[in-house]
């Protein structure tokens, strides 16, 4: 027989395979090459000593051996009803990434949350692209939190997802961990202020956390900083980066836009997040997009919405796909009212003062230039805001200020002492409104949200507002971005706990992106108004967003004066609340109206307007031009209305996880997991004494979630299959007196304890073995796994192969179809027979090689269906290296240029190159069918 060609090192150690190194044998979880000729292979020990270690090996520095697929030893299933080979195979099943080729959805319905095809479309997506980079740009409150973890599960479940970054503002850090656990159960080790002690606690000093965390959230504002973190995500591979709130990586030479670098170009997978994903800048916006594909965008001045449309994906909530589904899982949100507010004696003389001298421009002894044209304006939005922050504004002026500016700002400073908090209308019509409307006060359980834009607004409002309503100081809480990251998640937890005392939150605009205000909440009011449509939008979408049960109620209080040419809140406040009104309802988002993207920019241009004359309609009509990224604020990739994302059938023997589960555990602990590890079955609940490799599996969740389990010295498991059981254990969390995790986890697919049991399950075979079983078989039929894989050992086919007819006339088909004529399942009897094992071992070559033959026969057939789209991209990088180069410049800037385009097409051209299947097969014997009334001795 020739002997088989040597497979390439990727091929031995693709995932699900068996090693032995330094005398022991391990399973490879996975394995790609860190540089030339040298692999990385991470795998978890499997013989007695190392069992359950997960361990780190190069080739360069230790001999790994894959074992070789002829020299398989048969055993004996004595197990009854042959649990442990279907077991086994299951196992393997489940341990082997769904390859390359596979793009549709495989676990799309297999998590905590309504499946909604909206929230699936970007991972169908993600998964069509040549890597999974997209940036999610969906309006506030469609759920790309859960997009963004259904997409991540799909690469868990492709093996492409053991390392995961999660970068996202400090604000909504606990949120989105709690999101991906209670959801999906993904764990994520948060790495705020605590974590980050916790971090110096438990690992040497100098070491790169992110070799202990492979799986992490971290802020923003934490992670920038290169002198502390970027040599340890230099030295890091990751499988997948998540950065929310990404139109804040825009700005090249920031910060955040190294960093935001530094991780693209050390991860496979990309996932931006934004519901204003530019700022209307092209330039900066092709900046964002280089982050994904840096050969999408030719010409950073000109391109279409189509360059893009493989890496952008944005809906609103009146898109079609969206409002078909949504139904009674989001209300309609209902008008936004203006509460007009009558000036007091004490503020028509500041709005006097502000008029005749500020906005008529009396209050300097020289001529007014630049930036100082737009201070007036200033006094007069913290005027708007209360006399508490006009009072701060003017102190903080002062320090700098001579001459008749100093004057003018002690008139105003001698206005501001004489008002009390008695002459505050605003202040009157809020205490009115959240006692006698809304219904806020002692022993209600009705919340309200009230937003300013001045911190000390929100302190003067926490401070005097809860004495009128008759409410306890623990009813109130503030948020500002003045708080520690621990007293921001703290202050949104209580807020969202049904059982909290907290009834009013006065937050700042640090809580405008991200944040989740709709579970305990539908009212909210606007204490000023920001002049920008898009943060008006922010603020609205805490409470109006995916899941809100009741109608989102929006009030705005509107500060009106008698004074002639007074600019009180009808000249620009109110009419942005019917403008984002207006919107919303028309267009399902704001942007598209502003002709800006950025509230900042919005904002500026609209005081310059103001100062020229021209009024908000004026402002807002002038200079508007439909654009590229205009186009990219409406929608785009929207799929028709009904038509579901591609799904991917996942092979499995058992009918349901939990089948698998019961089995698994039965076999591991003897048929006694009561007694070994305390087993518990209540109708739908499943709860045991996690064993020691299992709790550290969950060692990245929070200590507070591991103490809230705890049983003594134990982590007691609670787990359940029912969505309702969870659901309703995760509400009951959040009807708690204080922040706390649902006390029973939903048990999804990608559960660290189902990765704990397939491990388990596989590491009982012994070394190079394969299970013999009795089914309905007339010849013995071998059951056998063939794996392509690329250069960076991904998976690219995986064939799941039955051989017989062996040895004259080998045949070769479907496992599954084998199995399931074979009549493989837990009804099968073992009736324990001896089987003929040498005659068996002395086929097992040739199945092997009849399995190598048939994969070879096909190849040309994959090849050309994996090699497809990467054609298509050569040929785009062709175009993209001779378009890059046309336009006039001079010639240093063209070297510049060609050398980056050169650099660039070299890159993906390497990362094709990788993409490509390579090699020859991985071979596996799995087990043997052979006939259930054969006899013999073994």
């Amino acid at each position: 027989m020739t002997p088989p060609p040597a497979p390439s090192a990727i091929q031995q150690f693709a995932p699900g395979s068996r090693i032995l190194v330094r005398d022991e044998e391990w399973l490879v979880r996975n394995a790609r090459p860190v540089r030339d000729g040298e692999m990385m292979v991470k795998a978890v020990g499997v013989s007695e000593f190392v069992q359950d270690v997960e361990a780190t090996f190069f080739t360069e520095l230790d001999e790994i051996r894959a074992m070789v697929p002829e020299e398989t030893k048969l055993v004996p299933d004595t197990s009854a009803r042959f649990r442990r080979s279907r077991l086994f195979l299951e196992a393997v099943l489940r341990r082997t990434p769904l390859p390359q080729s596979e793009r549709g959805l495989a676990l799309a319905d297999r998590f905590l949350l309504d499946p909604l095809t909206y929230q699936q479309r970007p991972a169908e997506s993600a998964l069509a692209g040549l890597r999974p980079r997209i940036l999610l740009a969906d309006v506030v409150g469609l759920g790309k939190t859960l997009e963004i973890g259904l997409i991540l599960a799909e690469l868990i479940r492709r093996g492409r997802g053991d390392r995961i970054l999660v970068v996202s503002p400090q604000q909504v850090l606990e949120q989105f961990q709690r999101e991906l656990w209670t959801r999906f159960a993904i764990p994520l080790v948060r790495l705020d202020s605590t974590g980050i002690q916790r971090i110096q606690q438990e690992i040497p000093a100098g070491r790169n956390p992110f070799t202990y965390f492979k799986r992490a959230i971290i802020s923003v504002d934490t992670l920038k900083d290169a002198g502390q973190f970027g040599h340890h995500l230099d030295a890091i591979e990751w499988d997948a980066v998540v950065i929310d709130e990404s139109h804040n990586l825009i700005n090249k030479g920031t910060q955040r836009n190294e960093l935001a670098r530094r991780l693209a170009a050390r991860t496979d997978a990309l996932l931006l997040a934004s519901a204003t994903p530019h700022n209307g800048d092209k330039r900066s916006f092709a900046e964002l997009i280089s982050l994904l594909d840096p050969t999408a965008i030719t010409d950073p001045d000109d391109y279409s919405a189509e360059d893009i449309a493989h890496l952008y994906l944005r809906r609103t909530k009146i898109s079609p796909e969206v409002r078909d589904q949504i139904g009674n899982r989001w209300a309609d949100r209902g008008p936004s009212r203006a509460l007009h507010c009558p000036a007091s004696d004490a503020e028509e003389q500041i709005f006097a003062e502000l008029t005749e001298v500020w906005l008529a421009g009396e209050w300097t002894d020289g001529p007014i230039r630049g930036q100082e044209r737009l201070f007036p304006y200033t006094l007069l939005k913290s005027f708007l805001s209360s006399h508490v922050a006009l009072a701060a504004t003017v102190r903080s002026r002062s320090a700098k200020a001579v001459g008749r500016e100093r004057a003018a700002l002690d008139r105003l400073a001698e206005l501001t002492a004489a008002m009390t908090d008695d002459d505050s209308s605003k202040l009157a019509k809020l205490v009115e409104v959240l006692r006698d409307e809304i219904g806020v006060g002692p022993g209600r359980p009705v919340r309200a949200v009230v937003f300013s834009e001045r911190v000390p607004t929100l302190k003067w409002l926490a401070e005097v507002v809860p004495r009128r309503l008759g409410l306890k100081p623990s009813a109130v809480r503030v948020l500002h971005g003045g708080l520690t990251d621990a007293e921001e998640q703290q202050v949104l937890q209580e807020f969202e706990l049904a059982g909290s005392d907290v009834r009013l939150l006065f937050t700042g605009d640090v809580a405008s992106e991200g944040v989740n205000l709709h579970q305990q909440c539908h009212h909210l009011v606007h204490y000023d108004i920001p002049w920008s449509l898009i943060r008006i939008e922010q603020r609205n979408g805490r409470i109006d967003r995916y899941g809100q049960r009741h109608e989102p109620q929006f009030r705005a209080l509107i500060l009106t004066s008698n004074v002639p040419d007074a600019k009180d809140d009808r000249t620009v406040a109110e009419k942005l609340l019917d403008r984002e009104e207006a919107a919303h309802r028309s267009l399902g988002s704001v942007e598209a109206m502003t002709g800006l993207y950025d509230a900042r920019l919005e904002e500026d241009r609209l005081v310059r307007d103001l100062l020229e004359g021209k009024t908000v309609d004026e402002s807002y009509a002038a200079g508007f031009e439909v654009d590229v990224l205009a186009d990219l604020m409406a929608s785009v990739g929207e799929a028709p209305v009904g038509a579901e994302p591609k799904r991917v059938q996942v092979p499995k023997l058992f009918a349901a996880t939990s089948d698998f589960v019961d089995t698994a555990l039965a076999e591991l602990y003897d048929d006694r997991p009561d007694d070994r590890i305390g087993l518990r079955r209540e109708d739908e609940l499943m709860s045991f004494l996690a064993p020691a490799d299992l709790v550290q599996r969950l060692g990245d969740l929070p200590r507070s979630y591991l103490r809230a389990h705890a049983e003594g010295e134990e982590l007691r498991l609670k787990v359940t299959f029912d969505r309702r059981l969870a659901q309703r254990k995760l509400d009951e969390a959040r009807e708690s007196t204080k922040p706390t995790w649902p006390e029973i986890a939903f048990l999804s697919d990608v559960h660290p304890m189902l990765e704990w049991l397939v491990d388990k399950v596989l590491s009982r075979l012994g070394r190079q073995q394969a299970l013999v079983l009795m089914a309905a078989v007339p010849e013995p039929v071998f059951l056998v796994q063939g794996v392509y894989c690329n250069r960076l050992g991904q998976p690219t086919v995986v064939e799941w192969m039955a051989v017989s007819g062996l040895p004259d006339a080998p045949r070769v088909g479907p496992m599954l179809d084998a199995l399931a004529d074979a009549k493989v399942g837990p009804q099968m009897a073992n009736p324990g027979r001896r089987v003929p094992l040498d005659r068996l071992e002395a086929l097992v070559p040739a199945a092997v090689q009849a399995a190598r033959v048939d994969l070879a026969a096909r190849r040309a057939e994959w090849d050309a269906e994996i090699a497809a789209p990467l054609r298509e991209h050569r040929r785009k990088l062709e175009r993209f290296a001779q378009a890059s180069l046309f336009g006039e410049l001079a010639p240093a800037q063209r070297e510049r240029r060609r050398q980056r385009v050169s650099r660039t097409v070299r890159e993906q051209t390497d990362l094709v190159t990788r993409l490509e299947t390579a090699g020859e097969p991985l071979l596996r014997l799995l087990a043997v069918l052979v006939d259930d009334a054969s006899e013999g001795v073994a």
